[in-house]
């Protein structure tokens, strides 16, 4: 018996395969992604029995061909890793396209379950399956699950601990090429196993002769078979002119026929077989008038539900760090270890302290996000921006890795590969980062709230949200109008029928991004957060415009002020020595150097310094600011940004604000990746100064129109609630 046994899932897109692995798994999982490529890469630990399992969730792919990154990725973990049994899962109610992926896993001769999920849809779309034929077709058991509910995952573990343990012998499946296809195949193999492929790893010999015939890419590249391609190419074009295809069409074909025996034999359809409910709610939903303003009402609707919800635990948590921070500045004293101290409450809790109070709002817009991935209407979402997007040259294939960028920017511009034509794909990583990112959301999180009425905050959000896509449409208009100029693909995308998800699926895809937030607010920004402050306190001032310790103690001895007004006076004279310690600093040479350019935006030394910080990541903006203004007030260190910023800013400041952060260059690991899909430094530094001189021109432009229609910019009356 092995220690570890390796269960590969493996089934086409939205057919349920992601929900079964996390029924087998649930929270012992580790994501990723494959090395060198975008594609995510999901394991994860189970125990059945005495087993130990190892469930590796493959990509959804079609095939094993090597016509996409996901199924080169799936072709060779399979060929590479020492697969125990592979889990196929397949949506039964739509079997017939499933099944072409399982005439090639059961010609691996890797033991196999079929696993027919979704079953409860298939019956009630009036479908009907003798699966004793099903087995004896593909030589595979069969189980039936229903994912949603977890129905049939006892049967699913009981009969995979059954194959671990006892290893049934099962009859492989030998589909059938044709005479002529067939006889090559069978010489092809023997040429393959004479050789002894060290890479293959127990694969036959059949099965890689079959993918040589096919002029699979992944299997014509092996350095050993380079002998055969010679003996290969007569065979190919003598099957091309009997057939009067290609060998790949024509045994693509042949697998198709078989799949069409076998659901003529083992699956029937009833008289009756009910409407979909899908059908009836895409009249709507896709609808060529509909389509558009539906899914910009949705995304409205997420984000006043973002906000409405998020607003009082936020206020919790904002009242948790301010706690902490008293009692800290309470229980130790001032003289002693000043700098460690400051260090900790103004660097540590009012840096990371400052990012972590909008969790709620990340959770939350990841949740409504999950739930909308899982009802199945995000592929629909990009079936009706295609129409919208090919008037800007693109397509729906682009707004896949557009949506990704709502999250991140980097896996975005990495899923930006599915993309076949290197100028829809370039034009695509172009104007990526003017998708409103998760990291600008604390931004944002912190702004609207401040400056704007709740009735207005879902609408100032979708505002600044639907700025970003416009500008990218114009973006990649003017690109594909003159950098990369070429005929756009077209775009096939499949729409799964609308299904509840389940609670348990949801809450995992929103911990996963969850997770990723809090390690970034753990680690980079953390890190970021000392720096910063170092940067805020040093070169440290020591002869000032005025002696303010003289001063105080001035007030202090007064005879004609009471203690209100001495506490006031001796208030203001600190925060004008703060002003000047931090002015000082780097931080406040390198804002007020930026003064003369930012100015005409709205902005002062403090935004300026906070956007210089944001460049390592977008939320530090939010925590370069909580420094500052922590080191700002003496008297009012534990006061909420919010507060801050009412006192220093207008709305119209705080628009202006948000623009900028929208559409200025993204962070340095965007750089990064950047350059790492184009391979081309003119490019990524053209994008950073595109973006920030697109950033500077439309904060301008608002910014000094608000000012010339006297739109706001009074200051808003200060609340506790913000």
């Amino acid at each position: 018996m092995k220690q570890v046994y390796r269960v590969a899932l493996a089934g086409n897109p939205n057919c349920g395969k992601t929900t079964i692995f996390n029924l087998l798994t649930g929270g012992r999982q580790h994501i990723g992604n494959y090395p060198g490529v975008t594609v995510e890469r999901k394991t994860g630990r189970c125990r059945i029995d005495e087993l130990n399992l190892e469930i590796i969730d493959l990509p959804g792919t079609y095939s094993l061909s090597s016509s996409s990154p996901e199924e080169k990725i799936v072709f060779k973990e399979i060929m590479d890793s020492d697969i125990d049994l592979i889990l196929n899962v397949i949506d039964a109610s739509n079997p017939q396209r499933n099944l072409y992926l399982t005439t090639q896993l059961a010609e691996l001769n890797i033991p196999m379950i079929m696993v027919f999920n979704m079953i409860d849809d298939a019956e009630n779309n009036g479908l009907a399956f003798d699966f004793s034929k099903i087995e004896e077709f593909f030589g595979a058991t069969v189980v039936t699950t229903v994912g949603t509910s977890g129905k049939g995952m006892k049967e699913l573990r009981n009969k995979t601990a059954e194959f671990l343990k006892y290893q049934p012998t099962v009859e492989p499946c030998r589909l059938k090429y044709g005479e002529s296809a067939d006889a090559a195949i069978v010489g092809l193999s023997k040429k393959i196993a004479d050789i002894k492929l060290p890479m293959a790893n127990g694969l036959p010999a059949r099965y890689l002769a079959i993918k040589m015939l096919e002029n699979d890419e992944t299997i014509c590249s092996i350095q050993e078979l380079e002998a055969l391609r010679a003996e290969i190419l007569p065979i190919q074009e003598k099957l091309s002119v009997r057939h009067g295809v290609s060998p790949e069409t024509f045994m693509a074909d042949r697998r198709y026929g078989f799949i069409s025996g076998v659901c003529r034999e083992a699956i029937s359809i009833s008289n009756e077989r009910r409407r979909q409910f899908s059908d009836n709610i895409d009249k709507i939903m896709t609808n060529r008038w509909l389509g558009v303003p539906v899914f910009l009402l949705i995304m409205y609707l997420v984000f006043q539900f973002t906000f409405i919800l998020a607003e009082p635990l936020m206020g919790i948590i904002e009242s948790f760090f301010a706690f902490a921070t008293e009692a800290i500045e309470g229980s130790w004293d001032r003289e002693t270890m000043p700098l460690l101290r400051a260090l900790l409450t103004e660097g540590i809790i009012g840096g990371v302290g400052g990012v972590l109070v909008f969790l709620p709002n990340i959770l939350l817009l990841f949740l409504a996000i999950s739930f909308l991935e899982g009802t199945g209407y995000m592929s629909r979402a990009a079936f009706v921006m295609d129409g919208f997007m090919r008037i800007f040259g693109l397509h729906g294939k682009s707004f896949i890795p557009m949506l990704l960028g709502f999250g991140c920017t980097v896996p975005a511009v990495m899923a930006t590969r599915t993309i076949e034509s290197e100028r829809d794909r370039l034009t695509t990583i172009m104007v990526l980062p003017l998708m409103s990112c998760g990291a600008r959301l604390p931004i944002y999180a912190l702004i609207i709230p401040a400056f704007f009425a709740t009735q207005y905050r879902g609408m100032i959000m979708f505002i600044i949200y639907l700025t970003g896509i416009v500008m990218a449409m114009l973006g990649a208009l003017l690109l594909k109008s003159t950098l990369f100029k070429g005929e756009g693909e077209i775009f096939v995308m499949e729409l799964p029928p609308y299904r509840m998800p389940t609670i348990r699926s949801t809450i995992i895809h929103m911990s996963e991004r969850s997770v990723m937030y809090l390690k970034k607010a753990g680690t980079l920004i953390l890190a970021a957060s000392v720096i910063m402050f170092l940067v805020n306190t040093f070169p440290i001032k020591t002869e000032f415009s005025v002696d303010y310790d003289k001063a105080i103690n001035k007030i202090e001895q007064s005879e004609q002020m009471n203690r209100e007004a001495k506490d006031a006076g001796i208030s203001e004279l600190q925060v004008e020595r703060k002003k000047e310690l931090l002015q000082y600093s780097m931080a406040g040479r390198i804002g007020r150097g930026m003064n003369v350019i930012m100015a005409p935006l709205g902005f002062d030394w403090r935004v300026n310094s906070a956007l210089v910080g944001a460049f390592a990541a977008k939320e530090l903006f939010v925590s370069q600011l909580g420094i500052l203004y922590a080191v700002g007030d003496a008297d009012e260190e534990s006061t909420p940004l919010r507060i801050h910023l009412q006192k220093n800013y207008t709305p119209l400041q705080a628009f202006s604000i948000m623009l900028f952060c929208l559409l200025s260059v993204p962070c340095m690991a965007t750089v990064a990746v950047v350059f790492r899909e184009t391979l081309s430094w003119t490019l990524t530094i053209g994008q950073m100064v595109g973006l920030s001189l697109l950033a500077y021109v439309v904060s301008l432009i608002v910014y000094q129109s608000g000012l010339l229609l006297d739109i706001g910019t009074k200051m808003i009356k200060i609340v506790s609630g913000g």
